[in-house]
């Protein structure tokens, strides 16, 4: 074998190391992003309030939420799995701040799930 076909096929094997290395960490990236767009935990409701964190007035017959981290404006579906019934709300707030609680949602998200009842339910969510 002379010494540029030696050259080029280490090459080949280096690059395709290199991409198979590469769509292996896609992948895992990729699995990682999907455990982060959807959660599950409990959820409860509020409506007295006066201004949120995202500098508003809070609405109680808006469908909105509250979320420690996720960006204000992230649409998020909860699900009450018990029931079936979900709500599309839009993320304006921070909280919740009770240990435990992964979402806070408003009266009218809670109503249209029918959880104003029940206070605190566990619920499933996925950003959308």
């Amino acid at each position: 074998m002379t010494g540029t076909r030696l050259l080029f096929r280490r090459a080949a094997i280096v690059a395709l190391a290199t991409g198979l290395m590469l769509s292996a960490a896609i992948a895992t990236a990729a699995a990682a992003d999907a455990k982060k767009r959807s959660f599950a935990g409990m959820c409860a409701f509020y409506s007295e309030k006066e201004r949120v964190a995202s500098g508003g007035h809070f609405d109680p017959t808006a469908m909105t939420a509250a979320h420690r981290t996720l960006p204000f404006g992230t649409r998020v579906r909860v699900t009450d799995p018990k029931t079936g019934h979900s709500v599309i709300v839009t993320v304006n707030d921070r909280g919740p701040f009770n240990k435990g609680r992964v979402i806070d949602i408003s009266l009218a998200a809670a109503r249209a799930l029918g959880m104003t009842q029940r206070g605190v339910i566990y619920v499933r969510a996925e950003v959308l």
